[in-house]
């Protein structure tokens, strides 16, 4: 089960693909954290790489940190190997942490059910918006709705947030 709107996130030490060690308070000086469940098989999260880089960059002077865990069952999805995470990382020139989640603990805590999927969280950790990047993975330049970048300019200007929750589509999660 997902956490629900106003929740408060659950911590976390999980390694990143850089060689450091993330838990949740090393974000705590953040006025927002985006978590969003990823990995590197799914077409979908493929589609919506560049758009998370263009988030943290976009954002990163507002107090907003992206970041990015995967979960996956690598027995299963061996694309979503340590390893290949930081191949990606470093081919797609990430610019937030990339967290692996080996024990799925973690993903078991925030509940996600497909990759990508966001938890976007306040400066206090309290769930404000849950759900989708936008409303179009195919083709951005076709996008209606931004669903994460108007839950983040809504939140960052102290309104509240119109749509506080969205369909996440993409690959399920890939549970052991």
């Amino acid at each position: 089960m997902a956490l629900a709107i106003g929740d408060r996130a659950p911590a976390f030490n999980l390694p990143g693909v850089d060689g450091r060690n993330y838990a949740l308070a090393d974000f705590a000086g953040k006025r927002a954290l985006a978590i969003i469940w990823s990995c590197n098989h799914c077409p979908m999260v493929v589609r919506y790489e560049d758009r998370m880089v263009e988030l943290q960059r976009d954002y990163a002077d507002r107090g907003v940190q992206v970041v990015a865990i995967n979960s996956n069952d690598v027995a299963r999805y061996p694309d979503d190997s340590f390893e290949r995470m930081v191949e990606r990382a470093r081919e797609k020139r990430f610019n937030f942490p990339y967290l692996r989640d080996e024990t799925q603990q973690v993903a078991r805590a925030y509940g996600p059910a497909v990759t990508p999927e966001v938890f976007l969280f306040d400066a206090e950790r309290k769930l404000v918006y849950h759900g989708r990047i936008d409303d179009n993975p195919d083709d951005p330049s076709a996008v209606r709705r931004r669903d994460l970048r108007e839950a983040l300019d809504a939140l960052l200007a102290g309104a509240p947030i119109a749509t506080a929750e969205t369909n996440a589509v993409g690959c399920g999660v890939k549970w052991k």
